[in-house]
């Protein structure tokens, strides 16, 4: 297939170069040229514009930021909306408001074109890996055609309900696992407090009840104090943002998540917005000192 491919980071260069080795051809726009460098010796095409991409492509893939860059993408002057037609796709794989994507999605089908939310977790490594696992709203008919597709990226892939729905699980599976990173973090705080060894209590954790991926991976950055690996917290920042704006439009409390906000709150004042999230910790033991 004609494949467009938005968001070449450190998610999406990966995720492009699986859809190229299986065989599709891709179809490529930046807003920075240096992005699409890796693929100056491949067949890939850039194009000057998304709606340009949308034109030459049967589907387009993207992952950006923040709900304003994907609905500048899909629906500014030079969108992919301007190059749909019926049949095409458009499917984002960003992490953004339930809201943003509903809007998306009801314009494209008013063109007779479609869009499937469809954010990831698992990170950098899950990326690389092929082994995402993608949280898909949208028709269900429009998954089945395109889940060949989904299949090259990633090793679960879940129809969740319609249109705003992958960016609902999303936005459950960033509450329950950053909640866990703080839960780790207190943990390994008051293990330090005690003088205890932290590889030794995180070792013996692990072959427990509370043993988990998020204890093993960031436990580990805490243990090493290694706070530049991984994702950058002010991502996760972001994305409690959109689950607290939603929570307060839905009148559906959250406490756990609301004291986990303040804690992320905590970590952008203090300056470590491209920290890991593991750098939760060094909150603690600031409020410690204070």
């Amino acid at each position: 297939m004609d494949v467009g491919f938005v968001g070449l980071g450190v998610m999406g260069l990966p995720m492009a170069r699986h859809l190229q080795r299986a065989g599709h051809r891709l179809h490529l726009w930046a807003r920075r040229p240096q992005s699409v460098a890796p693929f100056a010796d491949s067949d890939a095409v850039v194009h000057d514009s998304p709606a340009a991409l949308a034109a030459a492509t049967e589907v387009a893939f993207s992952v950006v930021t923040a709900s304003a860059d994907v609905e500048q993408l899909a629906l500014g002057a030079e969108g992919l909306i301007h190059g749909a037609r019926p049949g095409w796709v458009h499917v984002d794989m960003s992490t953004i408001a339930p809201a943003s994507a509903r809007r998306i999605a009801a314009a494209l089908e008013a063109r007779g074109a479609a869009m499937l939310d469809a954010p990831v977790s698992g990170g950098a490594q899950g990326a690389q890996d092929a082994t995402l696992a993608i949280m898909v709203g949208g028709r269900a008919n429009v998954l089945e055609r395109l889940r060949p597709l989904l299949a090259c990226l990633g090793r679960t892939i879940v129809h969740v309900g319609g249109s705003g729905a992958g960016q609902v699980a999303k936005a459950c599976n960033q509450m329950i696992m950053v909640a866990a990173i703080e839960a780790c973090a207190e943990a390994m705080h008051l293990a330090n407090a005690h003088g205890v060894d932290l590889a030794a209590v995180r070792s013996a954790l692990l072959g427990g009840s509370a043993a988990s991926r998020v204890l093993d991976v960031m436990g580990e950055r805490m243990v090493r104090r290694d706070f530049a690996a991984g994702i950058e917290s002010r991502l996760h920042h972001k994305d409690f943002g959109i689950l607290m704006d939603e929570a307060a439009r839905l009148g559906a409390p959250l406490p756990i998540a609301s004291q986990v906000w303040q804690q992320l709150n905590a970590l952008m004042a203090g300056g470590g917005g491209r920290d890991d999230t593991s750098a939760l910790l060094r909150v603690l033991e600031a409020a410690s000192r204070a």
